[in-house]
């Protein structure tokens, strides 16, 4: 039954973004994985679009935020409000309590204020006034970002790039789909159309079930390889964290759950090692100012690491 509903969001979200099946796939994954997204590409193809329709897609709470450079951290997680009728303080819950937040623009909001993510995408709480709240589950964040204009924003700290499971890219569609979106919105936006398929104790039932898939030990330690190289290169500054190597494993998982498999082959590790350790790794300035790119040197080290047999 849960699998149908799988196959019934995978259309959902193909009715709204044409062409793009494998970055959905692994939105897909990242969300069965319980991890974020970091969604960067230029403007208009259709980033908010794809994160909008997975929020319809589920019977939960959605919460949209646009970042700008004036914002506070009390405007996500939300501040102490007093009552003059009782003379007391209650707190007024900011839009991050939520299922699905779509984190529109995050680099133009300043660090103390992207600071205000890091407890809450790390784990699943937020402290305010002394105290710990904790998170609906599922919580999921889906962040987007112009990787093109640089007026007005801050860059992500490196903190806060280890704390997404996934870097995605859409891309601009080929001419063909670029025909098939233009109908599509002939008159009306799809989007409109999509209802829910999947409720949250469907995705919570499904995330549990993907931490029991089986990792033979040559599989893990092919991880750990690869891993370990992303330190050990001359051309890398920063390597991988241990957060890291968690986060490619349940991720691997999570694929082999929706390929319908008990247990992750090698495979599953290399389709998603670039786009969940390029962005957290830093390289070393020469490389970076020689045109070198992150994923570049990941797929090196994926090519250069002896697979298991």
């Amino acid at each position: 039954m849960l699998r149908k509903k799988i196959e019934a969001l995978k259309q959902n979200l193909s009715r709204t973004i044409f062409g793009k099946d494998e970055v959905i796939e692994s939105l897909i994954t990242a969300m069965y994985a319980g991890g974020n997204v970091l969604m960067e590409d230029v403007p208009g193809v259709g980033k908010t679009t794809l994160a909008k329709a997975l929020a319809l897609s589920i019977s939960g709470e959605f919460s949209r935020i646009q970042f700008t450079p004036d914002m506070l951290p009390s405007d996500i997680i939300g501040s102490s409000i007093f009552n003059p009728k009782d003379s007391e303080f209650h707190f007024r819950k900011g839009p991050i309590f939520t299922n699905i937040l779509l984190a529109d623009e995050i680099n133009r909001a300043s660090p103390r204020t992207q600071s205000a993510l890091l407890e809450a995408m790390n784990e699943r709480q937020v402290s305010i006034d002394g105290k710990t709240m904790h998170l609906a589950r599922p919580f999921l964040v889906i962040a987007t970002e112009n990787p093109v204009e640089y007026h007005g924003t801050y860059p992500l700290p490196e903190a806060q790039l280890d704390r997404f499971a996934m870097q995605l890219s859409l891309g601009y569609p080929s001419e063909e789909h670029e025909m098939e979106i233009l109908y599509s919105r002939k008159e009306k936006d799809p989007i409109h159309e999509i209802s829910p398929v999947l409720s949250c104790d469907d995705i919570t039932a499904i995330q549990d079930e993907v931490c029991k898939i089986e990792i033979e030990k040559s599989v893990a330690a092919y991880m750990v390889r690869l891993i370990n190289s992303t330190r050990n290169d001359p051309r890398i500054k920063l390597g991988a964290s241990p957060r890291a190597l968690l986060t490619l494993s349940r991720c691997s998982q999570s694929r082999a759950y929706i390929n319908n498999r008990s247990f992750v082959i090698p495979d599953d590790v290399k389709r998603l090692s670039v786009i969940t350790l390029a962005h957290r790794i830093m390289l070393e300035n020469k490389e970076k100012y020689s045109g070198v790119t992150s994923a570049s040197v990941v797929e090196d080290i994926i090519d250069r690491t002896e697979v298991p047999a």
